[in-house]
């Protein structure tokens, strides 16, 4: 019962460290405890039932990290309404977000005010507007709604209610919103929890967006458990957070591959790592080969990788925070124990040991796809969630990505997975970021093409490039091209974009 909902979460670790310190701000270098986050969500939740938020309401968050983005979510989930966590990044798309949400309330930050304004007029749904940062023309103030005190109203919010939409990345297709339920993310955050090792002495930091997915399983969720120091921040600098973790003692950090390289290249400037932190975990794209040994061997800090998706409100697999043997060390990890994870083939039935297939997942996922009844009927099939990836598991139970379902090439009938070439060519010093598509080939039907981002400081030929893959995979198992480009395409969850790729250089004339 003690992990029944969000709230029951926050109200337990209050209980148990009213005293210890709940969220840091960095960016304001403010803090609270455990108690004041409870007692400030009630706050909110006595706030937005004044404005009349009730349960299975959607409330828009179209913010920046920051504190009080946490004790809003805990306000909302407190009323059994919605959080509707709606990037940044996505400030061009803002109109797609909320009239698929139709929130009855939205908060946002003060410097996207004017990006707000300018859509008002169509948002007729929206009664009310909410800024973190003090009243607009049209918007009250968030601190002016918390000052208020205003009392909670008595509603009873279970494990099985609605608790967030989480949106996919969009990386292969429109963007989605996954309906999440209180008990289900609750239960998979303990078991990952479990599994990082999470204590109350942790003190962590967390810098990717708190609007995905990632960020509430990795390090926001996990960490109430556990009654963790938890850190959240806004801008990624490489120089400030290495002296923030430093000064903080950061024991755990929670990052994507993109920013753990830059960590890693701030502590070799600085001839050691930030003096307390012990492991990271990562997640939102796969994990280099030389950046996990990098962590593991020049730094000592354990680099747990993770696969997730927003369908899941957890992971399918996460590793250990331990060194793990050669033969697996390329592994993400083994499933989780609050769902089935099995690897399916094309018939329904499971794969044996070492065959590649389908990631399918089974108890514990998202409710449905918001309003798409039949997108949710595509991915939930007899009662396993397939979440388009392929990949294996060996006899340990560890389980290795190959790549999307919808990404696969199929050459001269033999079918071809991105991930190893995509690895083989993140191996090369000069290389930032690679994308392995199918390119169009009349012969053939399709052949693998990598596309490769260059560090700004390095250079290097298309043939240099081949033959590294070559003596890696052999040329049978490479690319068969490459193609060197000034700025890889990115989603807001930062991932490459495939999909972006694909319609620049999949045709054959590209």
């Amino acid at each position: 019962m003690e992990f029944t909902t969000f709230n029951d979460m926050l109200k337990r670790a209050a209980w148990r460290q009213p005293e210890h310190t709940f969220i840091h701000w960095s960016d304001r270098q403010r803090s609270i405890t455990y108690a004041e986050g409870y007692s400030i969500s009630d706050d909110a939740a006595g706030g937005l039932a004044s404005l009349g938020v009730k349960k299975g309401d959607r409330v828009g968050i179209f913010a920046h990290n920051g504190l009080d983005y946490v004790t809003a979510m805990f306000g909302i989930w407190k009323l059994g309404a919605v959080s509707a966590h709606i990037s940044v990044q996505q400030k061009d798309n803002l109109a797609y977000f909320l009239h698929d949400s139709t929130p009855k309330v939205l908060i946002y930050t003060g410097d996207l005010h004017e990006v707000v304004a300018a859509l008002r007029p169509f948002l007729t749904y929206i009664k009310h507007y909410i800024c973190f940062d003090g009243a607009k023309d049209f918007a009250l103030g968030w601190d002016d709604l918390l000052a208020a005190r205003l009392p909670v109203p008595p509603v009873s919010v279970n494990d099985m209610d609605a608790a967030h939409l989480s949106y996919t990345s969009g990386s292969s297709g429109p963007s989605k919103g996954a309906l999440l339920a209180h008990g289900y993310t609750a239960r998979a955050t303990h078991v990952i929890a479990e599994r990082l090792q999470l204590s109350s002495a942790d003190v962590s930091l967390g810098v990717t967006s708190l609007s995905s997915s990632f960020h509430l399983v990795a390090n926001l969720l996990p960490g109430v458990h556990r009654a963790v120091n938890i850190g959240v921040r806004k801008n990624w600098d490489p120089t400030s957070v290495w002296e923030e973790m430093d000064q903080r003692a950061v024991t755990f950090f929670a990052g994507n591959p993109l920013v753990l390289g830059d960590l890693l290249k701030e502590s070799r400037i600085r001839g050691r790592k930030p003096q307390a932190l012990s492991r990271c975990v990562s997640g939102g794209a796969p994990v280099p080969p030389a950046l996990k040994y990098a962590f593991e061997e020049e730094l000592g800090v354990h680099l747990v990788e993770s696969y997730g998706q927003s369908e899941l409100g957890g992971f399918v697999a996460l590793g250990y925070p331990q060194k793990e043997p050669a033969t697996r060390f390329l592994a993400i990890g083994p499933g989780l124990p609050d769902r089935e994870t099995m690897v399916m083939n094309e018939d329904g039935e499971e794969q044996p040991v070492g065959q590649p297939g389908e990631l399918v997942v089974r108890n514990n996922v998202m409710l449905e796809y918001w309003q798409m009844p039949e997108k949710t009927a595509s991915v939930l099939v007899n009662g396993w969630l397939h979440t388009g990836d392929m990949g294996v598991m060996d006899a340990e139970g560890y389980f290795t990505l190959l790549g999307r379902w919808s990404e696969r090439i199929v050459s001269a009938g033999k079918v071809i997975y991105p991930r190893s070439m995509e690895e083989a060519l993140l191996r090369h010093p000069a290389v930032h970021y690679a994308g392995v598509i199918a390119r169009e080939d009349q012969q053939k039907g399709q052949t693998a093409l990598g596309i490769v981002e260059l560090y700004a400081d390095q250079s290097i030929s298309i043939g240099e490039l081949m033959n590294h893959c070559h003596q890696i995979l052999g040329a049978a198992d490479s690319p068969a091209q490459i193609l060197i480009i000034p700025t890889m395409p990115m989603t807001p969850t930062g991932k490459i974009g495939k999909q972006e790729l694909i319609r620049l250089y999949g045709k054959s004339g590209d």
